[in-house]
């Protein structure tokens, strides 16, 4: 019965203890949270970095740590899975107001006249080359794909791929501008163009044009997906280049007429006119006045004319006349 008695006793004493232990590692585990940093801070120190980031001024590539331009230059020929010759692809990359600048930066430096001179060539011979390729060969492109399309219209499509503001924009995506030596940077949408009108010179010095031209067709030519004709191809008046194309084809003139509207007396009315060959309609277009649907009809007419609709094929790309236009770019060139 003792031995009983002491051992309840012991048992009551030792979870004393243990209670006492555990409210004192309790405490101490408190105090070590409460001198701990918030999780806030860290979060809004991110946000204040990121802004940081975004509001500082735009950096070279070149200018930041792991930049290798050799190794760049290489990396920029296997991601396009071209053969380029690297002193062409680099002298595409090389423009004159960077050796300019540089030239400049010596003087000022003092350095001998003799060493101030760069041993670089710029980019403007390849730049001539691969613009007149490229023009040539959407050209040529274009009357194989619309024989119907006239030379103005082809010319307003050449002259839309080939344009500055859309070179510009396929060289950005190419990441062209990291490696382009420019004195400014960003680089100017006059030099991207510039520059990459020089890699096509480069690529048609090194590969030849038949891969040259693979290489324009398909950067360039996607250019065109949802881009209506006469968006491109401003025609001042319609009606009157319809006349001219059916006087060609020995058809008789388009005779408007108003085949259906709606809210004449409102202030936003819909007319619908209808153009008619031969008792035949051959068009309808829309409008919110009778002028103004009669000329998208005659857009319509000429759309169809030109084989140039909304709901034309594809381009096919597989087609074995390509080599033939590659040839006629370079032999025009």
């Amino acid at each position: 019965m003792a031995a009983r008695l002491l051992w309840r006793e012991s048992r009551r004493l030792l979870a004393g203890a243990g209670a006492g232990a555990g409210a004192g590692a309790g405490a101490g585990l408190r105090l070590r949270l409460s001198t701990a940093p918030r999780p806030e801070k860290k979060r809004w120190l991110r946000a204040y970095l990121e802004q940081q980031r975004l509001e500082a001024p735009p950096q070279r590539r070149s200018e930041k740590p792991n930049w290798d331009y050799h190794a760049e230059i290489q990396a920029f020929s296997h991601r396009l899975q071209e053969n380029f010759s690297l002193d062409l692809l680099k002298t595409a990359f090389v423009n004159s107001c960077y050796i300019e600048s540089e030239e400049a930066r010596r003087r000022e430096l003092g350095i001998d006249k003799e060493t101030v001179a760069l041993n670089l060539q710029d980019n403007s011979k390849l730049a001539e080359q691969g613009l007149s390729f490229s023009r040539s060969y959407l050209t040529q492109c274009f009357e194989g794909a619309y024989p119907d399309l006239p030379a103005k219209g082809i010319g307003a499509l050449v002259d839309f791929l080939t344009s500055q503001e859309l070179v510009s924009y396929v060289a950005q995506n190419l990441s062209i501008q990291d490696l382009t030596l420019c004195r400014e940077f960003p680089v100017p949408p006059d030099v991207l163009q510039r520059t990459f009108f020089a890699v096509i010179g480069a690529l048609l010095n090194s590969s030849g044009p038949e891969k040259t031209g693979i290489f324009v067709r398909d950067f360039f030519i996607p250019q065109l997906i949802g881009k209506d004709l006469f968006e491109i191809w401003e025609v001042i008046n319609p009606m009157g280049l319809l006349v001219e194309e059916l006087t060609k084809r020995n058809i008789s003139s388009p005779e408007p007429r108003i085949t259906r509207q709606l809210g004449v007396s409102t202030v936003l009315p819909l007319y619908f006119v209808g153009l008619y060959c031969d008792k035949k309609i051959i068009a309808e277009g829309p409008g919110e006045t009778l002028l103004a649907a009669e000329e998208e009809a005659a857009r319509v007419a000429l759309r169809k004319l030109y084989g140039y609709t909304e709901n034309r094929r594809p381009w096919d790309y597989s087609k074995p006349k390509q080599g033939l236009a590659a040839a006629k770019a370079t032999s025009s060139n």
